[in-house]
C-alpha cells in the first residue's frame, strides 16, 4: 500500500451519480481504529483489534477475548449531560454519527426542518445499561433504579439520541435483523431519499460486551473458544471454529444525488443495489440476496470487483457462502475479503462497516485484506485477499446475514 494511494482524494459527485442515493459522510468507531481514517490505516497495515476483555472480568468465563474499540473517552465525545442517560453503544454512536456528519460538510441546522433523518440498525440496544439497573433493582431496590432505563436499553435509544441532538426531525426509525441489520438500515434509509428526506444518516453500531451480554453470546455456542487473538477468526480457513464477538460500526451520511451535487459535496460511493432475504426451512436465501441486489443495481456478476464476505468463521457457514460465490462469480471468480478478521462480529455494526471498508475501496481503489487465514479451505474455494490488493475497483457487493435466517446485500458503485 503507497503513500500516494492513501492521499488520494474521494471524488466529487458527477455523471454517474446524476440520481440515487449518495454516501457523502462517514463515522467510524471500531476495535482496530477510532475514526475513519485510523481504522482505514490499521485495517490496510492488517492491524487486529481482537484482544483479551478489559471491559468486564472474563477470566471465569470460556471464552475471554473480544474486539473493543480502544481509546474512547466518553467525556470528549459527549456533554456531561447525556453520560448518566446513556449507554456505551449510544456513546459510541454519538461520535459516529458526528464525525460522519462532519466529514459530509453538512450544517443541519441549514436543511429543512423535516427535510433530514436518521435510520440505524441495533440487535441489542443498551445492554450493559440494563444489565447495571437490574443489578441495582435486585441488590439495592427499585429506588436505587435509573429513570433513564425506560429508554437507554431500548433498540431505538441511538436513533433517538442522534436525532436529538443534531435536530434531525425527520423520518426515522430503527432495524432489528443482527448482523444484516446494518445494510437493511441504509436500505430503509434510501427509500426515505426517494420520498424526498434530502439527507439521512444511516448504519448500524453495537456493542454488547458486559457479563448479560457474554452469557447470550456463550449459549450460541458460537464463538471460537481459541484464546490467541491472532487464530480465534478464521474465515474460509480449514481450521475456523466460530467468530469472535466484538463492538462498533459505521454510520454515514447519505443523500440524494441532486442535493449532494447541489452543494458540490464530496462523494464517496453511490448504493446502487439491495436487497434482502429470509431462509426457508433448510433453504437459505444469501444467494437469492446476492443476485436480487445485483439486479436491483443493473450491475452484472463480472461487473464486481470485490466481495466483503458475511465471514462468518464457522466451517459450515463458511462452506454454504463459498458456494453462493462459485455459483453467482465462479470458483476463485472475484476478490473475496472480510476485515472483520480483524475487529470480530459486530452484530448491528459489522455490515455497516464493510460499507465503510467498500466506500474506501472505491476512493483508495485497494482491497483490504483478510488476517489469519492465508489459504482457503478446499471446500471454500475463494480467491481470498489476504494482502492489501491495488487494483481496479468499480462496484463492491456486501453480503451479511443475521441470526434467525436474515440475509441482505448491497452493491455501492463509484460516480
Amino acid at each position: 500500500m503507497t503513500t500516494a494511494t492513501l492521499d488520494r482524494p474521494a471524488v466529487r459527485a458527477g455523471a454517474r451519480a446524476t440520481t440515487g442515493s449518495v454516501v457523502t459522510g462517514i463515522g467510524v468507531t471500531a476495535p482496530n481504529g477510532l475514526g475513519t481514517e485510523a481504522w482505514w490505516a490499521a485495517t490496510l497495515r492488517g492491524e487486529s483489534g481482537i484482544r483479551p476483555v478489559t471491559r468486564f472480568d472474563a477470566s471465569r468465563y470460556p471464552v475471554r477475548i473480544a474486539g473493543e474499540v480502544p481509546g474512547f473517552v466518553d467525556e470528549e465525545h459527549l456533554p456531561s449531560r447525556l453520560l448518566p442517560q446513556t449507554d456505551r453503544v449510544t456513546r459510541l454512536s454519538l461520535a459516529a454519527a458526528k464525525e460522519a456528519l462532519d466529514d459530509s460538510g453538512t450544517d443541519p441546522a441549514a436543511l429543512p426542518e423535516y427535510g433530514a433523518g436518521v435510520v440505524t440498525a441495533s440487535s441489542a440496544g443498551g445492554f450493559e445499561f440494563g444489565q447495571r439497573e437490574l443489578q441495582a433493582l435486585w441488590s439495592k431496590g427499585g429506588q436505587h433504579v435509573s429513570a433513564y432505563q425506560s429508554f437507554a436499553w431500548f433498540y431505538a435509544v441511538n436513533t433517538g439520541q442522534i436525532s436529538i441532538r443534531h435536530g434531525l426531525r425527520g423520518s426515522s426509525g430503527v432495524v432489528v435483523a443482527e448482523q444484516a441489520g446494518g445494510l437493511d438500515a441504509l436500505a430503509h434509509a434510501r427509500r426515505q431519499i426517494r420520498k424526498g428526506a434530502r439527507l439521512m444518516v444511516t448504519g448500524g453500531v453495537d456493542s454488547a460486551l458486559c457479563p448479560w451480554g457474554w452469557a447470550a453470546h456463550l449459549a450460541a455456542d458460537e464463538l471460537s473458544h481459541v484464546a490467541d487473538p491472532a487464530r480465534a477468526s478464521l474465515p474460509f480457513d480449514a481450521a475456523a471454529s466460530g467468530h469472535v464477538i466484538g463492538e462498533g460500526g459505521a454510520l454515514f451520511v447519505l443523500e440524494s444525488a441532486p442535493a449532494a451535487r447541489e452543494r458540490d459535496a464530496r462523494v464517496y460511493g453511490v448504493l446502487t443495489g439491495y436487497a434482502a432475504t429470509f431462509d426457508g426451512p433448510g433453504t437459505p436465501r444469501l444467494g437469492d440476496a446476492a443476485r436480487l441486489a445485483l439486479a436491483d443495481a443493473g450491475v452484472r456478476p463480472d461487473e464486481i470487483d470485490v466481495v466483503f464476505a458475511d465471514a462468518a468463521g464457522a466451517r459450515a457457514a463458511d462452506r454454504a457462502e463459498a458456494e453462493v460465490l462459485a455459483t453467482l462469480f465462479g470458483p476463485r471468480g472475484v476478490p473475496v475479503t472480510a476485515p472483520k478478521s480483524m475487529t470480530g462480529r459486530l452484530l448491528a455494526g459489522g455490515a455497516s462497516l464493510d460499507v465503510a471498508a467498500a466506500l474506501l475501496s472505491l476512493r483508495d481503489q485497494v482491497i483490504p485484506p483478510t488476517t489469519g487465514t492465508t489459504e482457503p479451505a478446499a471446500d471454500c474455494p475463494v480467491d481470498l485477499v489476504s494482502t492489501p490488493r491495488e487494483t481496479t475497483v468499480r462496484h463492491a457487493l456486501v453480503l451479511a446475514r443475521g441470526r434467525g435466517g436474515f440475509n441482505s446485500a448491497a452493491v455501492l458503485s463509484a460516480v
